[in-house]
């Protein structure tokens, strides 16, 4: 049943909110405006790129938090749902600032992300 299917969601969540982010970057640091605008030119977009990575910014907003609301009714767990939403998040976040922003992040960084995962599953645990 798609009441299993919670996990889907939670991830794709949480994809989403890296992505609001990568818009919400795109939109406002005076850094990615020209990266931001290559884009745009590249998309053949003839409006200002900023408005249109704002639009995307909200929609991609609005999406996460539709999803990872699904994922709570349909999960047994606030906290499982949770987890795997962060956890995607870190994940594409730091993926995507790689790629998108030559964002190379250091050792500690993923030591740190690795911790808080590892402290979330913990945390879960109680609620298996």
């Amino acid at each position: 049943s798609w009441r299993q299917h919670w996990m889907f969601f939670a991830v794709a969540s949480g994809a989403c909110a890296a992505f609001n982010g990568v818009f919400a970057k795109l939109t406002t640091t005076e850094l990615t405006s020209k990266l931001s605008t290559a884009i745009a030119t590249s998309l053949n977009i003839q409006t200002h790129s900023s408005i249109i990575f704002f639009i995307l910014n909200l929609t991609f907003n609005g999406i996460m938090w539709s999803l990872f609301t699904t994922a709570l009714k349909r999960g047994k767990s606030a906290t499982q749902v949770s987890i795997m939403n962060t956890s995607t998040n870190f994940l594409v976040t730091a993926f995507t600032g790689l790629v998108i922003f030559s964002e190379a992040l250091p050792p500690m960084w993923w030591a740190g992300a690795a911790l808080l995962v590892a402290g979330s599953v913990v945390a879960g645990r109680k609620d298996e």
